[in-house]
């Protein structure tokens, strides 16, 4: 009987050891790296699926140390305030591995002392022992952690970028200070969902991989997007998940093969700027979501009490038959009209949106489930959270929907694309087809209405049926390649 080389990880995977060191080998093959030279995999960025994206390879990869070598890289300084150090100490001693880990690297006393107040914890620090501040709850493998961007990328092989959209050009700007001298260029992975807005010289979209080419000279073909309907906690605690690897064939493939894990499982997709495109829409309408569903919760003229499970941030109390008709029926409401506005928008950014169709409503859906654009939506409803706070919160990261939403909104409201309403029989700006959109728009960037305008767009006797705006999208040649920055 053959013999099979298996390896258990700090996450519980278990992996044929024989059949990762053959597609590690692959891919340093097509990398052309010698015997003796590592392969050199660099995550710039450490939010959570920054942070998961690169244990995961470590967790799969980190055993092969003279061939592979797998760092990640964070802004220095960030304190743990007390609160979380406590939280975190709880975490540790809730899970034996992770207890007996941080003895044997005499690394548990500075949690204790941390606990008590007698020691300040930093986010690098604690990085390197397998905690992500923005996911204390689920401890990762501990990491190469590098806090000087030229140290952890000047001879990067693969740069993973983990940034928010709204971070990633300057910091991809001083990255290209580093890269002056070299002669070959590095693959890049944006695990990035957001975009922004350019209005001349026609309005157009520009996608994190579109402004890590601009800032650095990387040729697109170098560059690649991954997303999927995923949390990045989950898929560390191995729930099944899939991703999408999109690109030129000349790397989306090896490296869908190279980053494929039996819990994980990554296809591969030419169309790069439509998928990306649709990673940032998603998080627009789920933080109407989470206005929705906390305000319907709680609305003082429902008739029946109901409740909602939200695992960030709301008690489950166990009384699941408290999920009455009223609470199914409002989120389901709230669903056709987004989903009828996102396929309304595919149609003019997309030649061939049915395509999109199946992977843009699951990552929507498990967004809505357990996103943290949902989340902030349900935060800003329930007054825990307010809009002077910014987009960027502590224990959650960046909010990309939030300047995805005024990205959409700036593009869509632009003359130059007017389209013929059907109802009006008029020329009108494509946003005026997207109420919910527009009432975003006016909630989380001019601030002239409060969450509750979310509920009465949806209760306003003239908002058409979802299945209007569907077939309006379906029947005309709405599609604008200009809003890709394509010809």
């Amino acid at each position: 009987m053959e013999n099979i080389n298996v390896d258990v990880y700090s996450n519980g995977s278990i992996q044929n050891g024989n059949g990762l060191e053959e597609r590690l080998d692959e891919l340093r093959g097509l990398l052309g790296k010698a015997d003796g030279d590592p392969l050199r995999i660099v995550g710039v960025g450490a939010g959570a699926w920054g942070s998961v994206f690169a244990a995961l390879l470590q967790d799969s990869y980190g055993q092969f140390r003279e061939k592979v070598q797998i760092r990640i890289w964070r802004r220095p300084g960030r304190v743990v305030d007390r609160a979380t150090a406590e939280h975190l100490f709880e975490v540790i001693n809730s899970r034996e591995d992770v207890l007996r880990r941080l003895i044997r690297r005499c690394a548990y006393l500075k949690y204790v002392e941390a606990r008590l107040g007698d020691r300040t914890l930093y986010a690098d620090e604690i990085l390197k022992d397998g905690f992500c501040l923005n996911m204390i709850d689920t401890p990762l493998c501990p990491m190469k952690v590098v806090t000087n961007l030229q140290e952890a990328v000047w001879d990067a092989d693969i740069v993973v970028n983990g940034l928010p959209s709204t971070e990633t050009r300057e910091v991809f700007e001083e990255i290209s200070h580093y890269w002056k001298e070299r002669i070959t260029m590095p693959i890049i992975i944006s695990l990035a969902k957001g975009i922004e807005a350019a209005l001349k010289p026609v309005p157009h979209i520009i996608t994190p991989t579109k402004m890590i080419n601009r800032a650095t000279g990387v040729p697109m073909e170098n560059i690649l997007y991954l997303g999927g309907p995923n949390i990045a906690s989950e898929i560390y605690n191995k729930e099944y998940a899939n991703a999408r690897i999109c690109g030129t064939e000349k790397w989306r493939k090896p490296l869908a093969k190279f980053l494929r894990q039996p819990h994980f499982i990554v296809w591969d997709n030419s169309d790069l700027v439509t998928h990306e495109v649709m990673g940032g829409l998603k998080n627009v309408y789920a933080i109407g979501a989470g206005k929705l569903l906390y305000q319907r919760m709680f609305s003082p003229c429902l008739l029946a009490p109901s409740v909602y499970v939200s695992y960030s941030c709301l008690v489950f109390s166990g009384m699941v038959a408290a999920l009455t008709n009223e609470s199914a029926t409002s989120k389901s409401v709230y669903f056709a009209h987004c989903t009828s506005e996102m396929i309304f928008i595919t149609h003019l950014l997309a030649e061939e949106p049915e395509k999109l169709a199946g992977p843009l409503l699951a990552d929507t859906y498990v967004t809505l489930l357990k996103g943290r654009n949902a989340w902030y939506g349900q935060m800003l409803a329930k007054g825990e959270i307010s809009l002077d706070m910014g987009d960027s919160i502590s224990g959650k990261g960046m909010i990309q929907g939030v300047s995805a939403v005024g990205a959409f909104y700036e593009l869509l409201s632009q003359s130059c694309l007017n389209i013929l309403h059907p109802g009006e029989n008029k020329p009108v700006a494509p946003v005026e087809l997207c109420p919910i959109l527009k009432t975003l728009y006016k909630v989380l960037i001019l601030r002239e209405q409060s969450s509750q305008a979310i509920l009465q767009a949806l209760r306003d006797e003239t908002l058409n049926d979802p299945r209007e705006r569907i077939e309006i999208a379906q029947s005309h040649a709405f599609y604008r390649p200009s809003l890709l920055g394509q010809p």
